[in-house]
C-alpha cells in the first residue's frame, strides 16, 4: 500500500533541504523506508527541486523495482537500499547532501572531529569519511555502513554527506549538524587549534 503521508514528508524535507542550501542544482537526495511494505520513498533522479510535487516522489523496493512514479529514482537508490538492508529498523531515513563544508573534508578524506556538543549528542561522535566508491553504485552504501557504525552520519570520499535517522526529521537534523560542525571546525582551524570534545 502506498502511503501518501510518507510521500508528503519526503517532498517537504526535500524542499527544506534545497532552501537551506544542503541541496544545490539537482544534486542531493533523500528517502524514507517503510518496513511494513518494504518500500522506499525517494526523490527522483535529476529533477529540479523548484518544480517537484508530491507526485514526483518515487516509490521503489530495495531491489530498485518501481512501485509507483513516472521518473527514474535517484541514481543513489542503491546506496539508500544498502543502508536500509544493514541498518533498519534503527535507520528508516537517509539524507544525502553535497553541503560544501562537510564535502570539503570528504574531498580531503579527513575525519571531522567532535568539536561541538551537537556532534556527541546527535551524531554519536566524530564524523568519519567512508572510502571512495563510484557514485551510483552499491559500493557507496557498502563503504558507508562501517563508517556509520555507532554514528548517525558520515562523509563520502570525494562525494558528499550521508546522514541517517529513525525518521526524516532526525536524518535532516543530523545532516544540518554535520555541515555546522564542519563549518565551525574549518573556521576554528583557520584561527587556532581546535579542541575535540571526548565526552559530554
Amino acid at each position: 500500500m502506498i502511503k501518501q503521508e510518507i510521500k508528503e514528508r519526503v517532498l517537504d524535507t526535500t524542499l527544506l533541504s534545497y532552501r537551506q542550501g544542503l541541496f544545490a542544482g539537482t544534486s542531493g537526495n533523500l528517502s524514507e523506508y517503510d518496513p511494513q511494505t518494504g518500500y522506499m520513498y525517494i526523490t527522483p533522479s535529476s529533477y529540479p527541486y523548484e518544480a517537484m510535487t508530491v507526485d514526483d516522489i518515487m516509490v521503489i523496493d530495495l531491489d530498485g523495482n518501481i512501485i509507483e512514479g513516472s521518473h527514474h529514482p535517484s541514481s543513489e537508490w542503491r546506496m539508500h537500499a544498502i543502508v536500509y538492508r544493514n541498518m533498519a529498523p534503527r535507520v528508516l531515513s537517509v539524507v544525502h547532501t553535497h553541503s560544501p563544508y562537510a564535502t570539503a573534508f570528504a574531498v580531503n578524506h579527513q575525519t571531522i572531529p567532535a568539536v561541538l556538543i551537537e556532534a556527541l549528542v546527535f551524531l554519536g561522535g566524530d564524523i568519519r569519511c567512508a572510502d571512495y566508491a563510484t557514485p551510483g553504485t552499491k559500493e557507496v552504501g557498502l563503504n558507508a555502513v562501517p563508517a556509520l557504525e555507532g554514528r548517525r552520519g558520515c562523509t563520502l570520499a570525494n562525494h558528499g554527506v550521508l546522514a541517517v535517522g529513525g525518521d526524516l526529521a532526525q536524518a535532516y537534523l543530523n545532516a544540518e549538524y554535520i555541515e555546522d560542525v564542519a563549518k565551525i571546525y574549518a573556521i576554528a582551524r583557520s584561527v587556532g587549534t581546535p579542541v575535540e570534545l571526548k565526552s559530554l
